[in-house]
């Protein structure tokens, strides 16, 4: 299960490592309009849900996802029919898991190549290289360039949507409207993820990877939050005081990665502030970093780190660090996806349980929770002629195959006797071989995947637990407003215009700078390129709307 929060370790470094490649990059003089004001929009897929096993929690409008507190007992079949015609696809995606075996050595590869009906050549990059290799890969040949490509939401490259534009095949004809019913497994993805994915000169040009509404989360040692006070209703000063109270010794209430800026969105959510960009009702923009309870968030985060609540490593430690010393108590909360769920019930049987925090309120209004992009990225392909199209188009939907299906089993969990066998639930428990050769290490899900449920295999009670948590939270979600929208000046500077925030924002809570210097900070902000990403993304929503 990816970890947003691992993804954001490096977000805000995304255009310093590498900045003269990938400004550099062919894709042109990054004079492409690539917004979609002024232009035809091509319409959204048609959204058709799959028929499978009903789900024993209902999902909502809002955004409250489906939970299966047991494996479905039947499973169904969802593609009709092999997709591929026997040749070789190259495909590329980022990786959080450790390199796969080779495909010759590989029985769970060999598996879904043969349920496929090709030979599946995979470039697998790790998160900590995918900016520099995609750098290479958007400067190159577009000859070479394979066959299908996952663009992980973790960075926004420099000129992104130019090289999308330029590079990779328009699917509106094959996508858009009623067209998607050919791939009925991508007509079940909800139109919210097309929506945030975005268009790109008003046509489409990805698939999306649909996420749940909730981000970015502050997940707890529920026993020594609990023990330490915490109640459900919470204040700001409530959650000061647990923390403290929690903090003893070489135990801290507060654990947070490098680049996390001390887990910045989750309390810069709990107060209500914009995550980055909010629209008014005339449709102006107005960035959150000017919002003064964005201003607020830092000082109160500033206030938990002088009084010892933060492990003194924060600015430091990497996020997979941190999750060992919260499995191990070290620390008692981190901030990760909600995503993550799936591993800190896994991981911490027996040890503790995790638990999603409540927002604390702020001045007797109730907190928000960050609204994630309901896309953790998407998926181009090379330009090809119409039937070559059609059968990349094919494969995707097989990936895709929704909850339920045999070919999610398959695609997620590989073949029963050889990768899992079952538990009492029916749900499928992963062999020793199941741990080595799986849908993580070979990272099939970042091409195309299926909505996302809630389940955890064995742990009905946890399933509970977090559709109750979704249905007290998503209404006080806090969104992005620019989700989906196109900037000329984020899509060249925004990467490198943030980082000089977040390392202010960093600074402050440090006890580096003092919090005078953030109105200046978010002033050169403006200066530099802020006013004119709101003009540019104000325009493009005027469009969408």
């Amino acid at each position: 299960m990816p970890r947003m929060s691992r993804r954001t370790l490096l977000g805000s470094m995304a255009a310093v490592a590498v900045p003269g490649v990938l400004t550099a990059c062919s894709t042109g003089s990054g004079d492409s309009d690539v917004s979609n004001a002024g232009k035809k929009l091509a319409p959204w897929p048609s959204y058709r849900p799959a028929t499978g096993p009903k789900p024993d929690l209902a999902p909502t409008d809002a955004g409250v996802q489906a939970g299966y507190t047991a494996y479905p007992a039947e499973l169904v079949k969802s593609v009709a029919r092999t997709p591929g015609d026997g040749s070789t696809v190259k495909v590329m995606s980022v990786s959080f898991g450790t390199p796969p075996k080779p495909a010759s050595a590989n029985r769970f590869w060999a598996a879904v190549e043969k349920a496929l009906g090709v030979k599946i050549e995979y470039t697998i990059i790790s998160q900590a290289d995918y900016q520099k290799k995609m750098a290479t890969v958007m400067a190159g040949d577009p000859d070479s360039l394979p066959d299908i490509i996952n663009m992980f939401s973790g960075f926004v490259l420099p000129r992104e949507a130019e090289f999308v534009q330029r590079r990779a095949e328009d699917l509106t004809p094959f996508l858009s409207g009623a067209a998607v019913a050919d791939y009925p497994n991508l007509a079940n993805i909800p139109t919210h993820a097309w929506r945030d994915m975005g268009r790109i000169g008003g046509r489409v040009y990805g698939i999306p990877l649909e996420r749940p509404l909730p981000g970015s989360t502050l997940w707890l040692n529920q026993g020594m939050f609990t023990d330490a006070g915490m109640t459900e209703g919470w204040t700001s000063q409530d959650f000061a005081a647990v923390a403290k109270k929690a903090t003893s010794g070489r135990t801290y209430a507060l654990g947070a990665a490098q680049g996390s800026l001390f887990g910045n969105a989750v309390h810069s959510a709990a107060h209500n502030a914009p995550q980055e960009w909010a629209v008014t009702k005339s449709g102006a923009f107005r960035p959150g970093w000017a919002d003064e309870r964005f201003k607020a968030a830092i000082a109160f985060q500033a206030g938990l780190r002088k009084g010892g609540a933060y492990h003194p490593d924060a600015t430091s430690i990497s996020q997979i660090d941190l999750t060992t010393l919260f499995y191990n108590g070290t620390v008692g909360s981190m901030q990760d996806g909600f995503g993550a769920y799936l591993p800190k019930y896994r991981e911490t049987q027996g040890k503790l349980t995790p638990a999603a925090a409540l927002p604390y309120s702020v001045d007797g209004t109730p907190g928000g929770i960050v609204a994630a992009r309901r896309s953790f990225g998407y998926t181009v392909l090379k330009k090809a002629k119409k039937e070559r199209v059609e059968l990349l188009l094919r494969i995707l939907d097989y990936l895709a195959a929704p909850f339920g299906s045999k070919e999610w089993e398959l695609v997620h969990y590989g073949v029963e006797g050889t990768h899992f066998t079952r538990g009492k639930d029916g749900s499928p428990q992963p062999t020793k071989l199941g741990e080595v050769e799986n849908n993580t290490n070979l990272p099939l899900k970042y091409l195309a995947e299926g909505p996302q449920v809630l389940f955890v295999p064995g742990m009905p009670d946890a399933v509970r637990a977090l559709h109750a948590w979704q249905q007290q939270t998503v209404p006080h979600a806090v969104r992005n407003a620019s989700y989906g929208l196109q900037s000329r000046t984020k899509n060249a500077q925004g990467t490198t215009l943030k980082a000089m925030l977040d390392d202010t924002v960093t600074g402050i809570v440090a006890g580096r700078i003092p919090l005078s210097e953030w109105d200046a900070a978010v002033k050169k902000w403006r200066s530099r390129g802020g006013d004119r990403m709101a003009e540019e993304f104000a325009k493009d929503y005027a469009a969408n709307t």
